[in-house]
């Protein structure tokens, strides 16, 4: 029987989505036939190294944010040579480093916003671009951090004065329109989901809370902007060099009519597999029960020693 370490929970400010994630994850393994070990990881690296002795035959990397899904896990687990799902040190790296990202993706030639980093203490002083704009960290995922700078919003200095994620943002434009997701497995794209979210946009409560947001899977958009999403997906999935499954996120701003302007915002190389998460939907709809989405991540699972 393959014997399964997972790891949840971590260091970052996505630890409570981890855990859910893990708790998910756990389950959906052990219906599987897995023989599971969890493993709830906090700071102490040299306790999570002895949690994985006798070593497993994989790690389930059920890790969210800062240290499960930047590298730095990645690389201890290939330096032990323990193979793991979701991606390697390198592609998780670049993801989660949104201005690296957008570097890749505008090499690549895929649609992006117009943006890019800009100084905090700069911020508190003056507007970086015309209105309206969007402030993200550049490190963090689950909308952790972001504000929408609207017309008119005299939130700006506060925003800037508060920051708590370094000494820079990532500034872009504000894309109207509609919010959409596309889930990659592998060399497939999987379907394309609109988000409907309760709060001004698809934020931290909106994607976790219960009733936060609403999924209609297929999106019902124009079917060029449908295949156009798919397609973008997995060119960025290939172009950060992920593995496994990633989630791809994109503005579609069809307020002048269709087919509208199509914007790939970022690329999640953890996706969350938590009770409201996107991932495990849209696998359903191609036929992957939870527990199989959660094997074929085993299966598939791999590192570069």
């Amino acid at each position: 029987m393959t014997r399964v370490a997972v790891l949840y929970g971590g260091m970052s400010a996505e630890r409570e989505v981890s855990l859910s994630t893990g708790i998910q994850v756990i389950r959906a393994l052990r219906e599987a036939g897995y023989d599971v070990n969890p493993v709830e990881v906090g700071s102490d690296l040299r306790a999570l190294i002895a949690a994985l002795d006798p070593r497993p035959d994989v790690v389930f990397n059920a890790l969210h944010g800062r240290f499960g899904e930047d590298g730095a896990i990645q690389g201890v687990l290939d330096w032990l040579g323990i193979p793991y799902t979701h991606s390697g040190v390198r592609a998780s790296a670049l993801a989660m480093d949104k201005a690296a990202a957008k570097a890749v993706f505008a090499a690549a030639g895929l649609p992006i916003a117009r943006g890019g980093m800009v100084d905090i203490a700069a911020l508190e002083h003056a507007d970086p671009m015309p209105l309206p704009y969007v402030i993200k960290p550049v490190n963090e995922g689950s909308s952790v951090g972001v504000e929408i700078m609207r017309t008119g919003d005299n939130r700006r200095a506060a925003v800037a004065a508060g920051w708590r994620f370094g000494t820079a943002a990532m500034v872009e434009e504000y894309i109207p329109g509609r919010e959409l997701t596309v889930a990659v497995m592998g060399e497939r794209a999987l379907a394309v989901t609109e988000i409907a979210a309760g709060n001004a946009f698809y934020d931290y409560e909106s994607k976790y809370a219960e009733g936060g947001s609403s999924h209609a899977i297929p999106a019902a958009i124009h079917p060029d902007v449908y295949a156009s999403a798919l397609e973008v997906a997995l060119a960025a999935h290939r172009a950060l060099g992920c593995r496994g499954a990633s989630r791809s996120d994109f503005r579609y701003d069809d307020t002048k009519g269709e087919p509208g302007r199509l914007v790939l915002l970022e690329v999640n190389t953890q996706p969350g597999l938590t009770p409201t998460s996107l991932l495990p939907e849209q696998a359903a709809h191609v036929g992957y029960s939870f527990p199989q989405l959660c094997a074929w991540m085993v299966e598939n699972a791999a590192c570069r020693a």
